[in-house]
């Protein structure tokens, strides 16, 4: 029992005592004669006022005694500390480092008795003294048991702030929060709970961390989530942070990253179309990993996934609109409904333009009719088309472009094979190089035409269903040939330069563009194979035709005289009509082996 509560259990038993005296001495005062009795009960009323002085509780200095707060002034505060005892106190050892006054009138506070002058009645107190090893206690008792002691901040300092515990104490940046606070001045007036790390009663040094604490309590927090974050739970958190990847959701002490693909079904392009900072928001526990302490979210893992009833909903040769949602250089991606997207590639964007970048035609956000292509909701593809909503320019093409036809149009591209002749808008026709000169031998396409140049040409075939178109070039004008071979007949003699010597004859030019074959079995003189050397290249002679085929385009020819004039009959069978004779029948007539005729062709050709 303290001090305190002895004097008070004293002061109450001495006076029921003296009330129970003075009442037994009332009682007897009825029974006897009043004047009589007087001076006894005198005697008796002074011995009990005695006896109560001396049980009475006293005051020691060095003790802490409670005392109740009467009245405050500017300067100072009375306190009544018991036995109609008063004490007045600075009024400045009642406030706070922040300025503040502590108390109100009506509390009771502890007070340190500094000095007690029993026979005058006055005593010395002091609040601080008692505060300071009431706060001393409790701040030592803090450091060794761990717990936590708050703190009430009161102003930045050079390397952390300085805290009010009932005491000063320093709180180093780098205790002030779990991570580095960018900002310290924002803690100003704030108050939390920290933990002693270091004390020194003598010098009046104590140092707190908040970082610790925090510390403490995450743990805890994290211990009491890791028993609730399952794969497949559902959990509330607020929105801690936005980055361009994804949003870190507070699910209390632990944070979890909710990618910005499990936002919503659909597309977006940054979370913040979807949730704020401070957004309180329910999500689906994707993959807890305690180990490395990562949590996947998801937030449209709520709601139905739309792809699963795209099947029934989309089929091939369906026509929708949908809106624009991206462009790619190989195409551009559809919104169909939200969450559910389609790809036109860029091939079927238009039947006849020729797209490098589908901006040419689309623009973002814009809402288009498609075609549905293909539905494949496994691999989660919608395969659409723009152009089949569109006329094709090729459906009409047999009618509006017959086989002898001529045409007019641009060369557009150049090959090794060939011209692409652009007719019109979508619409391009090929002129192959063996198609644009009778009489040179084109071996390159721009020997006779260049990019850009605007050129007439004849419509040689139609395929509508292969989306293809042949051009001739040459076939403007007339085959030199035809005339050739119809002026020419076999025993004609031609006068000729020979172009090209070959081991098995020589090649001589009879007209522009129009050779002939002079084997070496039909030089004069009886000429070998090893003696054809001596007919030099440009050696002008004459020649007698002794084979035609206008349908191969052959000619040969011989240096030696008929033996025997040939009759109108044998011209008429050497002519060798096209729908009666081949390649190898003419050349065997002309005396020529046809396998080394096809060699030397070859060999010109390539």
């Amino acid at each position: 029992m303290s001090a305190d509560e002895k004097g008070s259990s004293l002061q109450t038993a001495g006076s029921e005592s003296l009330q129970e005296a003075r009442m037994d001495l009332g009682a007897q005062n009825d029974l006897t004669d009043p004047q009589a009795r007087i001076p006894e009960i005198s005697e008796v009323v002074n011995l009990m006022e005695g006896m109560e002085a001396l049980s009475a509780p006293t005051i020691a200095a060095g003790e802490i005694v409670q005392g109740h707060v009467l009245k405050i002034t500017d300067t100072e505060v009375v306190v009544d500390v018991g036995l109609k005892c008063e004490a007045q106190v600075p009024r400045n050892e009642f406030l706070a480092l922040d300025g503040h006054l502590r108390i109100s009138p009506g509390d009771t506070v502890d007070l340190w008795v500094d000095n007690y002058d029993e026979a005058s009645g006055t005593v010395s107190v002091s609040y601080q003294r008692a505060l300071r090893r009431k706060t001393w206690d409790g701040v030592e008792r803090a450091f060794q048991d761990q717990s936590n002691i708050t703190c009430r901040v009161v102003d930045r300092i050079k390397g952390g702030l300085m805290v009010d515990i009932g005491v000063p104490a320093f709180l180093p940046a780098s205790h002030a929060d779990v991570r580095v606070h960018a900002n310290l001045d924002e803690l100003k007036g704030q108050e939390f709970p920290c933990k002693v790390i270091k004390v020194n009663r003598k010098k009046n040094n104590v140092v707190v961390s908040r970082k610790a604490a925090m510390e403490e309590e995450l743990n805890r927090r994290k211990q009491e989530l890791a028993e609730r974050l399952v794969e497949g739970a559902d959990v509330v958190g607020k929105v801690k942070n936005l980055t361009d990847y994804g949003v870190f959701v507070d699910l209390g002490g632990i944070d979890g990253l909710l990618h910005i693909t499990d936002l919503s079904w659909g597309r977006i392009g940054h979370p913040s179309e979807v949730v704020q900072v401070g957004q309180e928001i329910r999500v689906k526990v994707l993959k807890h990993d305690p180990e490395r302490g990562r949590i996947s979210l998801g937030l449209k893992q709520l709601t139905p996934d739309p792809w699963e009833t795209v099947a029934a909903t989309y089929h091939a040769a369906d026509r929708i609109i949908g809106r624009v949602v991206s462009l790619a250089d190989y195409g551009a991606f559809v919104e169909l409904e939200a969450g559910v997207e389609g790809l036109i590639h860029i091939s079927e964007m238009s039947w006849s333009k020729r797209l490098r970048h589908p901006s040419k035609i689309l623009k973002m956000d814009e809402r288009v009719e498609v075609g549905v292509l293909d539905v494949d909701p496994v691999k989660r593809r919608i395969s659409l088309s723009l152009k089949t909503t569109l006329p094709d320019p090729w459906t009409l093409v047999g009618d509006r472009f017959a086989v002898g036809s001529m045409v007019h149009g641009r060369v557009r591209n150049l090959t090794e094979f060939g011209a692409f002749v652009e007719i019109e808008d979508g619409l391009d026709g090929l002129i192959h190089v063996s198609n644009m000169s009778w009489n040179k031998n084109v071996k390159h396409p721009s020997e006779v035409l260049k990019k850009g140049q605007t050129v007439d040409a004849v419509v040689l075939a139609v395929d509508p269903d292969n989306r293809r178109l042949a051009l001739g070039l040459k076939q403007l004008e007339e085959d030199p040939r035809e005339a050739f071979f119809a002026s020419v007949h076999v025993g004609d003699m031609l006068r000729g330069k020979v172009t090209r010597v070959a081991p098995f004859g020589a090649f001589v030019e009879l007209a522009e563009g129009i050779e002939g074959l002079c084997h070496v079995s039909e030089f004069e003189n009886g000429h070998t194979r090893n003696e054809s050397a001596k007919l030099e290249v440009g050696s002008d002679l004459e020649f007698r035709v002794i084979r035609l085929s206008a349908r191969e385009r052959k000619i040969a020819l011989s240096q030696k005289e008929p033996a025997v004039q040939p009759s109108p009959a044998e011209i008429e069978k050497a002519k060798e009509p096209v729908r009666k004779s081949t390649m190898a029948e003419a050349l065997s007539s002309a005396g020529i082996n046809a396998l080394e005729y096809s060699s030397s062709t070859s060999a010109v050709e390539s």
